[in-house]
């Protein structure tokens, strides 16, 4: 097995954040760089690297871990908060809104899987958004809770659904969902065995004692509960990703307080994945985007921005039931962006669609273009309101309240 691809792939991985850092104005997400690059190094283009079976192996691995770390974000006290009902009734308006679009364009003629369409387009792009709203100062603030629970819900909703309709492994809906019952069970085991187990004084020093030596004991758990999950989802009939996905989930209920109580566990984690397995798997994507489909016709080129304005009605327009709790009007208008900014589900179930052949290959690459101009887009016109409504707030709690006039 030869390494030159994957050594290409690597070095464009590596380049992305010091080009990053010497243009530090350059409005781009490291993901979107790396799917660029790859397009432009890839066959599409310069064709200087191609998709070989050693970087297959380790983008699929890539987009497990991905999914593992976007589950790692899924905190479910933001899913039964305050704002839950909030949360859950907007979830049903983007479900609802997601059919409607599917069908009515599949009933145009325009995409082949109505189901697929929606599926994606139900999705945001949480791993990108918390580290947005934490750099806005926005996380511990009203919009920021709202928008990471609409963001929790859709990102598990889309995974659900992507795992439950489009497997390629598996019988009926029905059996599926009974399955994944039983995966939903399994987790639970987990979760509580962990818990009672975690009581023990002696494991608990145990782990601590071994966490930050060679034996780096809490990574190994971590990654044996990843293979682990993902392969009973297999078994099950599901794709790898739900059981990642899972894992993630599973790992922020054992351990809730992790980035507090052992913050480097948290960082060795996103050190493996950003720092080496989910740049491969960007970058791969680039390298297998179908550009020739893109630009095969104007028609296909005009679906970018119906697919990018579908995304903004399916997950941007139900945040305006965030106004019920108080926000103002440049946060909701930021929550509904934020909210339509998705991208590594659409390319996970745009991969998942071709090789079940739901999907044309032109479409693919609209519906990828989309979410690639999404997360370029709507941060970048989110964050000015974000920042205009903070400094509106900040000033009302300078500004004395004028005296009482008789």
């Amino acid at each position: 097995m030869a390494y030159d691809n994957l050594l290409i792939v690597l070095a464009i991985a590596a380049a992305v954040p010091l080009l990053l850092a010497t243009a530090p104005r350059l409005p781009l997400p490291g993901a979107v760089l790396e799917i660029l690059a790859g397009i432009i190094l890839g066959p599409a283009v310069l064709h200087l690297v191609e998709a070989d079976a050693a970087v297959e192996l380790l983008s699929v691995i890539g987009l497990g871990f991905l999914l593992f770390l976007a589950g790692l974000e899924i905190d479910v006290q933001q899913l039964r908060g305050p704002g839950a009902r909030l949360i859950g009734t907007g979830l049903l308006a983007s479900a609802v809104l997601a059919a409607l679009v599917g069908w009515c364009l599949h009933a145009a003629g325009l995409v082949e899987s109505p189901l697929l369409i929606g599926t994606a387009l139900l999705a945001t792009a949480l791993g990108l958004l918390v580290p947005i709203l934490k750099d806005s100062g926005a996380i511990d603030r009203p919009v920021g809770q709202l928008t990471i629970g609409g963001a929790s819900g859709g990102e598990v909703g889309a995974v659900v659904l992507l795992s439950l309709l489009f497997s390629e492994r598996g019988s009926g809906v029905g059996s599926k969902a009974v399955l994944l019952l039983a995966l939903v069970g399994v987790a639970a085991l987990i979760v509580a065995a962990s818990v009672r187990v975690g009581r023990g004084n002696w494991l608990t020093g145990t782990l601590d004692r071994l966490a930050d030596t060679s034996a780096q004991i809490r990574i190994r758990l971590a990654m044996l509960l990843v293979v682990g999950l993902s392969a009973i989802s297999l078994h099950l009939g599901f794709e790898a990703i739900l059981g990642a996905f899972v894992a993630g989930a599973v790992l922020r209920m054992v351990d809730p307080h992790a980035e507090r109580a052992h913050p480097r566990f948290h960082m060795k984690l996103a050190g493996l994945g950003h720092g080496f397995l989910v740049p491969v798997f960007f970058v791969t994507s680039g390298i297998q985007f179908d550009l020739g489909a893109l630009f095969e016709n104007v028609g296909t080129l005009l679906r970018v921005p119906l697919f990018l304005a579908a995304l903004l009605l399916v997950r941007g327009l139900p945040a305006l039931l965030y106004r019920a709790a108080g926000l103002s009007w440049p946060d909701v208008a930021a929550g509904a962006l934020l909210q339509a900014t998705s991208l590594p589900v659409i390319v996970a179930a745009v991969t998942i669609g071709l090789k079940l052949d739901a999907i044309r290959p032109e479409n693919a690459s609209a519906l990828v273009a989309a979410g690639l101009l999404s997360v370029i887009v709507f941060p970048l016109i989110a964050l000015p309101l974000l920042q205009r409504s903070r400094r509106s707030e900040e000033k009302r709690l300078v500004t004395p309240e004028p005296p009482a006039t008789a």
